[in-house]
């Protein structure tokens, strides 16, 4: 199989960082709202992370990437500018449409800021206004504000600490906009599960369409295993073929996290495993790991699953 060269890193904070990838034929295919799925080794579990930008010209695809389970943080310490990824696989997922809106609110909280951007341009590529909206929890948090400024009209920026910006949720910035424009045709939302579920809620009073981005946990990103499906407008759906992006206004997001939440302990343990793995190869070097590691590798296959991928997107 391919190895996908890591050719730029970037890392915006303790926990987010931004790898680019050498994948010339899915830079020139990927579309705004796309996924992939990756793999760290050959041995590693899928994960599907949503393209947070791509270049045609440089051939490669921007992933950023949050460190919150096992292969994300052993991905954080070992993806390093000059190493590769085993496999990527995409562009997966239907393209956020560009719609005929003359005005949208592109919204982004945490990590969904990243996979946001590419919309945000299609968007005011296509001749729309655009205002973004950006939450982030505090100041050094943070990232691509410039990259917002030079494609948006409008930015918004909030925190919830207000060291920068201004001070509250993501949702006060959601209603400044709306304070601010009456003719607002759409809103389109990507951020964690309960983030978007403000958003609808915040847009459905003025009866203004709003999109979400829906990442559940996905293991082959082909509709077969059934693992990310999700409930929007009673209906069953599955995130990696019908969608990521839905109509927020119908999703049923309690149904979502409850799902989210199903395989936290088993995350966990993996985490666990993965961290005494690497606080034992300190300590003794890897020869002394050889005999637990030929001892339990199947186990611990069995019990890795996906990441629970906040913009997964991703």
């Amino acid at each position: 199989m391919a190895n996908f060269e890591i050719v730029a890193r970037e890392d915006f904070s303790d926990v987010t960082y931004l790898l680019e990838v050498r994948h010339p034929l899915m830079a020139r295919a990927a579309k705004p709202g796309q996924f992939v799925i990756v793999m760290l080794t050959a041995r590693s579990e899928r994960i599907p992370l949503t393209i947070a930008d791509f270049d045609g010209h440089k051939g490669t695809v921007t992933l950023v990437i949050q460190a919150v389970g096992k292969t994300t943080r052993q991905m954080q310490q070992e993806c390093r500018v000059g190493t590769s990824l085993h496999a990527m696989v995409g562009p997966m997922g239907i393209p956020s449409p560009t719609t005929k809106a003359k005005k949208v609110v592109c919204v982004g909280g945490g990590l969904g800021v990243a996979p946001i951007f590419p919309q945000a341009r299609g968007f005011k590529d296509s001749g729309a206004y655009v205002i973004a909206v950006l939450g982030f929890r505090t100041k050094s948090l943070v990232f691509w504000r410039d990259k917002f400024a030079s494609c948006c009209d409008e930015l918004i920026l909030c925190t919830n600490d207000g060291s920068a910006g201004i001070k509250g949720l993501i949702t006060d910035g959601i209603k400044v906009a709306l304070d601010r424009h009456a003719d607002i045709d759409e809103v389109v939302a990507i951020g964690p599960p309960v983030m978007m579920k403000a958003c609808a809620d915040a847009t459905r009073p003025h009866q203004i369409k709003t999109i979400v981005s829906v990442n559940p946990i996905m293991v082959d990103g082909t509709g077969m295993c059934g693992g990310c499906r999700v409930k929007v407008g009673g209906q069953v759906k599955f995130a990696c073929v019908d969608g990521p992006d839905f109509d927020g206004h119908l999703v049923d997001f309690d149904d979502l996290m409850v799902r989210l939440r199903r395989y936290t302990t088993v995350e966990q343990a993996a985490q666990e495993r993965w961290s005494e793995s690497c606080r034992m190869t300190r300590q003794v070097g890897p020869s002394a790991l050889d005999a637990l590691a030929r001892g339990s590798a199947e186990q611990s296959e069995l019990l890795e699953l996906p990441e629970l991928n906040d913009a997964l997107g991703g």
